[in-house]
C-alpha cells in the first residue's frame, strides 16, 4: 500500500507498507522497527505480537511515547494482557492494528506533533 502524499512537516514519515516491508522516507525496512517522529530503532527483535513481553514494554517506554500504535502485520493481533497493562500502568496508550492502519494513524498523529510511536512487526 502506497501512502504517497505531500509531506508537510519535519518528521520521519511512512511512505509505503507491504506484507514484509515498511518504507520510512526513502529507506526500506524488512525487519521489525520502532518509529517515532525523530528516530527509527532498527532490528527490533519481535516477529509476533502474541510473544511480546514486559521487556518489550520497557524498551518502548524508554522512547517516551504518549501513544503506541502496534502494527501487527497484515492481520490485527493483540499482545498478551500483561503487556497491554504494562503500557497502561505507565500512562502510555496502546492500540493494536494492521501495519497499514498503524502507518496511516502514525502519519496523522506525527503531523499533529504528537509523541506517537509506531511499532511495526515484520515477519
Amino acid at each position: 500500500m502506497d501512502l504517497s502524499f505531500e509531506h508537510p512537516g519535519d518528521y520521519l514519515f511512512v511512505r509505503r507498507v507491504g506484507a514484509d516491508t515498511v518504507t520510512v522516507v526513502d529507506r526500506d525496512f524488512r525487519k521489525s522497527i520502532l518509529l517515532t517522529p525523530q528516530e527509527v530503532v532498527e532490528d527490533w527483535e519481535v516477529t509476533d505480537a502474541s510473544r511480546l513481553t514486559l521487556a518489550d514494554v520497557e524498551k518502548i517506554a524508554a522512547l517516551k511515547p504518549e501513544l503506541v500504535l502496534l502494527g501487527t502485520g497484515e492481520r490485527q493481533v493483540f499482545p498478551p494482557a500483561e503487556v497491554m497493562a504494562g503500557f497502561l500502568r505507565r500512562g502510555i496508550g496502546i492500540e493494536a492494528m494492521t501495519n497499514g492502519s498503524a502507518a496511516r494513524t502514525y502519519s496523522l498523529l506525527a503531523g499533529e506533533g504528537r509523541r506517537v510511536l509506531a511499532a511495526f512487526i515484520l515477519p
